[in-house]
């Protein structure tokens, strides 16, 4: 099986996990436990699969040669210096200009987007 052949499965299985959570408590499954510290349990179990996310990528990079590590590397911080400058913005909006609240789960898929975003323009790892 190629790289990335298992990158992708495993990152199917991890997405589909999400998922499956997140639909389960949408319709109610886990109602009876949702604010009883119980309630840890499932956000616990909500955010395994980032954290799997996460194990894929890094599997990915270390199964590759110094370019690629370097390459994904790069994308990696910038996607992380765009989520936490559009966060810092949101948060000191929140706190000087009223914009409403937004919940810190959020952070993960904005960082998936700004990945998406930035990765087709960085093609190389040099500036």
């Amino acid at each position: 099986m190629t790289l990335a052949t298992r990158h992708l499965l495993y990152s199917m299985f991890f997405t589909l996990l999400y998922v499956a959570i997140h639909l389960l408590a949408i319709v109610g499954v886990f109602d009876a436990i949702i604010g009883h510290a119980a309630g840890w349990f499932l956000a616990i179990a909500a955010a395994l699969p980032v954290a799997g996310w996460l194990w894929v990528t890094l599997r990915i990079m270390d199964s590759s040669d110094e370019y690629l590590r370097a390459l994904m590397g790069r994308r990696l911080l910038l996607a992380v210096g765009l989520t936490m400058t559009v966060l810092s913005v949101w948060g000191f909006g929140e706190s000087y200009a009223n914009a409403p609240h937004l919940p810190v789960f959020l952070a993960c898929p904005l960082l998936f987007l700004a990945f998406a975003v930035v990765s087709p323009f960085v093609r190389q790892t040099r500036a």
